[in-house]
């Protein structure tokens, strides 16, 4: 009787030793303090009270970087948030090298958001963004890889400028928009002004073709109804008129 209860302890015992993973997870096994292996996903065994295991989830996380005010190469104080995306590649790397590995890929990224605004500008950060995205993702996967952790993307949300600066760029913006207005206006009025001399010099070989864009001016004034118009018409505009069309009755009468 005392041989199947012993029996039967032992049989409970071993049977505690059966652990289930996730398929997302990673068990990392340590006996008597020393890592042993990575088990999962599915079921394995560990030695009861002689194995231990912690278990990381491998999947892709998000971290809400928190709004941080910094100041830009140009001495611009703005504030800039981001989300950062990573996973954990090494399970056993991620609970031996680095005691929290969330928290200190928190701090880390947080850290270097702030040095790689500092080093640029307002404009690029509002122009680069992408390439500052970039930038930081290397920094920060350099920084975490020997933790067995994979920086997949980090991105800025928001970046809040001043009142102040932003009623500057507003004014800014305008000014350029004014300054491009006024150059399409001059261009415009060179390239009138060319034409205008090219027509003068054309009718300054014929007064007759003179003549006539006088009278069509005239007729474009004598549009409106309540306008009186006086022509005079010049001594050598009639003259020409009228030996035009004798050489024509000569034509018709030969």
């Amino acid at each position: 009787m005392a041989i199947l209860l012993v029996f039967a302890l032992i049989l409970v015992v071993l049977l505690t030793g059966f652990r289930i993973a996730q398929e997302y997870q990673r068990a990392v096994v340590f006996r008597l303090g020393r890592f042993q292996s990575i088990q999962g996903p599915g079921l394995y065994w560990l030695i009861p009270f002689i194995d231990r295991q912690q278990k990381v989830d491998i999947r892709t996380k998000t971290v809400d970087l928190e709004q941080q005010e910094t100041i830009t190469k140009d001495s611009v104080t703005i504030k800039v948030n981001a989300v950062l995306w990573f996973r954990i590649i090494t399970p056993k790397d991620a609970i031996i090298e680095v005691a929290d590995y969330n928290k200190a890929v928190y701090q880390f990224s947080v850290t270097a958001l702030r040095n790689i605004i500092g080093q640029h500008s307002l404009d690029e950060v509002l122009r680069e963004r992408e390439q500052i995205n970039k930038t930081l993702q290397g920094i920060v996967d350099s920084t975490t890889e020997p933790w067995g952790i994979k920086i997949e993307m980090v991105e800025m949300k928001d970046v809040e400028i001043p009142a102040a600066m932003q009623r500057a760029m507003a004014r800014e913006a305008e000014a350029t928009r004014e300054k491009r207005a006024r150059i399409v206006k001059a261009e415009a009025e060179l390239e009138a002004s060319i034409k205008l001399t090219q027509g003068a010099t054309e009718m300054e070989k014929s007064p007759i073709a003179v003549e006539l864009r006088r009278m069509q001016m005239l007729s474009e004034i004598g549009i409106d109804n309540n306008t009186t118009t006086i022509v005079m018409v010049p001594s050598d505009f009639t003259s020409a008129a009228k030996s035009f069309s004798e050489r024509v009755a000569q034509q018709k009468t030969a």
